[in-house]
C-alpha cells in the first residue's frame, strides 16, 4: 500500500486526491485490478482558463486563485503524510503562452513540476480511473465509451480492459459559454436559440473530428466523467445536496438527459443557483456541458450514461502508486 497525492489541474477547477493505493505485484495499465481508498477529496474552482480561448494567456487573477487553492493542498498533503504526489495540469495550461509562470508558482509551493499532459494522456488517466471497479461487473458491457467533459477540453476512450483508441478535442463548459453564450462580457440569461445552435454546431464538428480516430459508436457502455455530468445526475436524481455516493455509478437515461439539458438552456442565472446540488462556480456553465453531453449521447445512440465520480483524479493516483 502506498499513501499518494495526485492533483488535476484543469480550466475550471483544480481537484485533489490524496489515498492510499494497493497495486498488485507487476500489475499496471488500465486493465490491472487495483484498490484505492480515499482519504481526501476535494475540488475548488479557480477558472485558470478564464479568457484563454480569446486571449491565449492566463489571466493575473486567474493565476493568483489557482495558487491559493494550491497552498491549501499543500497543507492537506502534508498533514496526510503522503509518500508521493503528482500534478497533472491539462487543457487551459496547454493552450496558454504564458504557462511558464503558472509552472515556477507551482513548483514553489508544492515542490513538483507540474506535467502539462496531452490530451491523449490526459483521456488515458480518466479511462483507468472510470473503469477499474467496472473490471468484472456482469451488468456493464465492454467496449466501454468513457467521456471526459471538463472546462476546455472533452477526452474520449474507448477501450476494453486497455486503452484502444483516445482523442481529445477542444470542446468544454467553459469554453463553449466563453465562446457562444457571451455577449458584452456577460453569460447570456438565458441564451438565445441562435447562440443555441452555434453551440450546438460546434460541438457537432468536434465530435465528427473525435469520429476520426476513436470508434464512438462501437461503445456498448458509456461511461461519463467530471463535474457537467456528475450535476446532471444530482438534477435527475432531485438529491437535496451533492452526495458524491448517490452520483456514483448512477445511470441516467437519454430522455432524462435531454430534458434536464432544455431545462438549463432555457433557465436564468437565479434559477440554476436555487438547484441545491449545483456548485457555485458551474452556475453560468453547465448548460454548455450539458448539451455536450446530450450531444454525444445522440450521436452513438446511448440510452444511457453510467457517472462515475472515479476519473483522471484516481487514474493519476494509480500510476503514481505503480512507478513508487
Amino acid at each position: 500500500m502506498t499513501r499518494v497525492a495526485a492533483i488535476d489541474c484543469g480550466t475550471n477547477s483544480i481537484r485533489l486526491l490524496v489515498a492510499d493505493v494497493t497495486v498488485p505485484t507487476g500489475a499496471s495499465g488500465a486493465g490491472a485490478t487495483g484498490e484505492l481508498v480515499d482519504l481526501d477529496r476535494r475540488m475548488t474552482i479557480v477558472r485558470l482558463g478564464q479568457g484563454v480561448d480569446r486571449t491565449g494567456r492566463l489571466a493575473p487573477e486567474a493565476l493568483e486563485r489557482t495558487f491559493a487553492a494550491c497552498r491549501d493542498y499543500a497543507a492537506i498533503i502534508k498533514e496526510h503524510g503522503a509518500e508521493r504526489l503528482r500534478f497533472v495540469a491539462t487543457s487551459a495550461s496547454r493552450d496558454a503562452e504564458n504557462r511558464d509562470e503558472f509552472v515556477r508558482g507551482v513548483m514553489d509551493i508544492l515542490g513538483v513540476e507540474p506535467e502539462v499532459v496531452t490530451g491523449d494522456q490526459e483521456a488515458e488517466f480518466s479511462f483507468t480511473g472510470a473503469t477499474k471497479e467496472l473490471t468484472g461487473r456482469q451488468d456493464v458491457h465492454r467496449p466501454y465509451l468513457v467521456v471526459d467533459i471538463g472546462g476546455g477540453s472533452t477526452e474520449f476512450v474507448v477501450g476494453e480492459e486497455h486503452v484502444r483508441a483516445a482523442r481529445s478535442v477542444d470542446v468544454g463548459c467553459v469554453r463553449m459559454t466563453e465562446r457562444h453564450l457571451v455577449r458584452d462580457g456577460v453569460v447570456s440569461d438565458p441564451p438565445s436559440e441562435e447562440q443555441i445552435a452555434a453551440m450546438r454546431a460546434d460541438i457537432e464538428a468536434a465530435l465528427d473530428l473525435a469520429e476520426e480516430t476513436v470508434p464512438l459508436r462501437e461503445a456498448r457502455t458509456l461511461v461519463g466523467l467530471a463535474g457537467s455530468v456528475t450535476t446532471i445526475s444530482a438534477i435527475a436524481q432531485d438529491l437535496p445536496e451533492y452526495d458524491s455516493t448517490r452520483i456514483h455509478h448512477s445511470r441516467i437515461g437519454h430522455d432524462r438527459v435531454r430534458e434536464i439539458t432544455d431545462w438549463l438552456l432555457h433557465s436564468t442565472h437565479a434559477e440554476r443557483a436555487a438547484v441545491p446540488s449545483m456548485h457555485p462556480g458551474r452556475v453560468d456553465v453547465i448548460a454548455a456541458g450539458a448539451l455536450v453531453l446530450l450531444a454525444i449521447m445522440e450521436r452513438i445512440g446511448a440510452e444511457e450514461v453510467v457517472v462515475s465520480e472515479h476519473d483522471i483524479l484516481d487514474g493519476i493516483a494509480f500510476k503514481v502508486a505503480e512507478d513508487a
